[in-house]
């Protein structure tokens, strides 16, 4: 099965070469990284490496970033891709294990710091506050139980991305988990390791790790009343 990793990145230049020094060692996995319109020198950091990147003219955000990344795989006939962020966090030594979600008949497969164990992996009081209230959010309309529901690290099949590749309104986010679970699609979480971030700081201050929890909110009412009649009917 061909797999793609779809890594968005903004303003990653003082870790996204350490990321692609690891991928060396996992020739398996195609990958193409989403320059999201940097202000720092990323893309040419990326270009000088080697590397397959896409450049941005105007920033799109993750959301746009990874569907950028899902068209690509579209286009160039990939069976699975797997969103990983550029920062660092996400260890290339634990993809395998969503790829063996996918191939177990797993439509989405997403990476879970907690779904066995907390572990060493801290979070700040207001993204563990968000988490709770989207895990609460999923689970009430959906009977779907997620530890980890703001993962940035999921991989989805062919069937999945496609749909999300052009639709405006599914983008890689908690919402469209929600989604894709009350029509009847599988989807698991794997328990992984995860690191902090090589370098830089997080986009999610408390002013924008508010909003994001409102936004989310909001869009699972819309979810819900979208999906009125349609669950199950995958």
């Amino acid at each position: 099965m061909k797999v793609l990793l779809i890594i968005p990145c903004y303003n990653e230049s003082e870790s996204i070469i350490s990321l692609l020094d690891e991928l060396r060692n996992y020739p398996e996995y195609d990958y193409v990284v989403i320059n999201d319109c940097s202000k720092d020198n990323t893309s040419e950091i990326v270009k000088n490496y080697g590397a397959n990147v896409i450049d941005l003219p105007i920033n799109l955000g993750l959301s746009g970033g990874v569907q950028t990344g899902m068209m690509y795989a579209t286009k160039n006939d990939y069976d699975i891709c797997i969103q990983i962020d550029g920062d660092g966090q996400h260890m290339p030594s634990e993809i395998y294990k969503l790829v063996e979600k996918i191939k177990d008949g797993v439509d989405i497969a997403i990476s879970s710091r907690f779904l066995e164990s907390k572990g060493s992996y801290s979070q700040t009081f207001l993204r563990a506050l968000g988490a709770k209230h989207i895990q609460f959010c999923i689970k009430l309309f959906s009977g779907l139980t997620l530890t980890d529901p703001t993962s940035g690290m999921r991989a989805f099949t062919r069937s999945v991305f496609q749909q999300m590749a052009y639709a405006t309104n599914e983008r890689p986010e908690p919402d469209t988990m929600l989604y894709f679970a009350r029509l009847g699609y599988r989807i698991e979480e794997v328990q992984v390791t995860m690191r902090e971030r090589l370098a830089g700081e997080s986009y999610l201050t408390p002013t924008k790790a508010a909003k994001y929890m409102i936004e989310n909110t909001i869009s699972f009412l819309f979810v819900v009343f979208k999906t009125l009649g349609k669950r199950g009917k995958k």
